[in-house]
């Protein structure tokens, strides 16, 4: 068994050309490119057991080598990807299932009967590939950089695959998004959470391609460090998949969701006071909010313009087609690895990080529910708009950590501030700011609400 750690960049064809040709990747090619073509015939049940077992089965054929691949799904997020995987070189073109032992078949599949595989989708593409390889400090790192282009082949319909693949194969992760990083601050690449075999499926089924990440596992005794690690891990993986299937189908919802995402993104890198010094993340949050502040009005204008909600998928495909989608969400990746918001911190940030979330949380929105003033804005409702940051960043930790929290009603308080965000992000007509005086109200005599302010 190998451990595969690898990212994959979705690319165009003119951008998989100038790769070849990336000053960077000239320099440190150590082999030269290298062409394959590959031919992949994918296996599984009629009724997608493997799939639902989160594994994939494929037989390769390179040359005239014939590979029998079993690969867990692992984890994987913006396009970086850890799993398990298994190869047995073959002398023919047919697989042997007496390969698919216990060490290597998931136990939830123990009762299958392995002679009901079937082919399902085919995964054919030429790859050029070349040894990448260059000193991090005194380490060596070995990186393989495969440009792929072809397509996935599923019934009738079908995908086309043009994609940049760098897996380490010596080194350590973060060598893959520097590299990953500095490729697409020249190039449009987007990370793919996404595999061939997914694609596959997804031809199928478009409801295959999982888009809810499993929520992070918070409790009150968590450090602030490690909680706010996860969420945002999880909100750029999310994003990265509702980005990955809204450019495949065009759903309105899926942009909307996305967007979401980012909002709640910003609202964490905003609300950790010293335990994130603001120099540690100024270029991420510029990135974001001017990421922002061109699609918050496209979305909040589509909701009652049907011609831009027609339109909008071409305007993401414009998105894509520069690189600042990408190069965000790859930066993103590489400062939440490194954990970039620890440098450069004081002592009393060294103990806010550590501090058990149960304790630091209902202390941030305290804080946070004392500055909305909401007695204030019962008499000035036209100025409530200058307050949606605060109230995106009580949203987003009553979202993602209500868990962590022990105060009543939590659900009742994060539905009626939701309607003062919505009232607070509309206009300022008579209807509006009355709205907005009786909401305003409603928040300020719920008895969470009044617990926080203790």
């Amino acid at each position: 068994m190998n451990k595969e750690t690898e990212i994959k960049l979705r690319a165009s064809r003119e951008t998989l050309a100038a790769l070849r040709d990336h000053p960077l990747l000239k320099k440190r090619n150590k082999s030269g490119w290298q062409t394959h073509e590959l031919f992949n015939q994918y296996f599984d049940t009629a009724a997608r057991d493997l799939a639902g077992a989160r594994v994939a089965l494929r037989l390769r054929r390179d040359g005239e080598q014939y590979i029998q691949t079993l690969k867990s799904r692992g984890q994987s997020v913006a396009g970086l990807s850890e799993r398990n995987e298994w190869d047995w070189y073959l002398k023919k073109a047919k697989l042997d299932l007496k390969l698919l032992g216990d060490d290597c078949w998931p136990a939830s599949l123990a009762e299958l009967d392995k002679k009901s595989l079937q082919p399902i989708f085919t995964t054919d593409f030429v790859r050029q590939k070349a040894e990448i390889a260059w000193g991090r400090g005194k380490a060596k790192t070995v990186i393989e950089a495969a440009l792929d282009l072809g397509k996935v082949v599923a019934g009738e319909g079908e995908e086309e695959i043009c994609e940049l693949e760098l897996e380490l194969r010596e080194g350590e992760p973060a060598a893959l998004l520097e590299l990953a990083c500095e490729l697409a601050a020249d190039l449009p690449l987007m990370p793919c959470d996404i595999s061939k075999a997914e694609r596959g499926y997804r031809l199928f089924d478009s409801a295959s391609y999982s888009l809810s990440l499993p929520p992070p596992a918070l409790h009150a005794e968590m450090a602030l460090d490690d909680a706010f690690a996860a969420l945002a891990w999880h909100l750029l993986g999310s994003s990265q998949r509702l980005a990955e299937q809204y450019r495949f189908n065009g759903h309105w919802k899926l942009l909307e969701q996305w967007l979401q995402q980012l909002v709640d993104l910003r609202a964490l890198l905003g609300s950790l006071g010293q335990a994130a010094p603001r120099a540690s993340s100024r270029e991420l949050r510029e990135a974001l909010d001017a990421l922002l502040a061109d699609w918050r009005p496209r979305l909040a204008a589509g909701r009652d313009d049907e011609a831009l909600r027609h339109n909008a998928p071409a305007m993401f495909a414009g998105e894509l087609q520069g690189n600042r989608w990408g190069l965000l969400s790859l930066q993103l990746s590489r400062w939440l690895l490194q954990r970039g918001w620890t440098a450069g911190r004081n002592s009393r940030g060294e103990r806010q990080g550590a501090a058990a979330l149960g304790n630091w949380l209902p202390t941030l929105l305290g804080e946070e529910a004392e500055g909305l003033r909401l007695k204030h804005y019962q008499q000035f409702p036209e100025a409530l708009a200058e307050q949606l940051p605060r109230i995106e960043r009580i949203q987003a930790w009553l979202r993602l950590a209500r868990q962590a929290l022990e105060l009543p009603e939590l659900d009742r308080l994060y539905g009626e501030l939701a309607k003062l965000e919505a009232l607070a992000s509309r206009g300022n007509d008579a209807e509006v700011l009355a709205a907005r005086q009786a909401q305003a109200h409603t928040v300020a005599t719920l008895k969470p609400w009044k617990l926080l302010l203790k």
